[in-house]
């Protein structure tokens, strides 16, 4: 279970993460409300995780997930440049989180 609630709370810090982006310093009540309640929701689950899997594991699956899918979305949706060199590197961190699923 430590490990599903840890997956979604990395898909919460990309929400929050891109809300954050998208409310200009905070000042777009919109997407400042989303990065409020996914931020809340990703650290609850981060530490809900941390009960039962290693700090450093945990943190870099949360981070690795996260990251990857910010970045995904914003080749997606155009705001970040696309090549074949930035998507074998975030194959790279997916393959990372991956592994430490793996090995632990």
């Amino acid at each position: 279970m430590s490990w599903v609630v840890l997956v979604l709370s990395g898909v919460l810090e990309a929400v929050w993460a891109t809300a954050l982006g998208r409310s200009e310093g905070l000042s777009r009540p919109g997407p400042s409300v989303v990065f409020g309640v996914a931020l809340a929701l990703s650290m609850g689950g981060l530490g809900y995780a941390m009960r039962e899997l290693p700090v450093g594991t945990s943190y870099a699956v949360w981070v690795g997930i996260g990251a990857g899918l910010t970045v995904a979305y914003a080749m997606a949706t155009g705001e970040e440049p696309l090549s074949a060199v930035r998507v074998l590197l975030v194959a790279g961190i997916v393959g990372c989180v991956i592994g430490l699923k793996l090995t632990h």
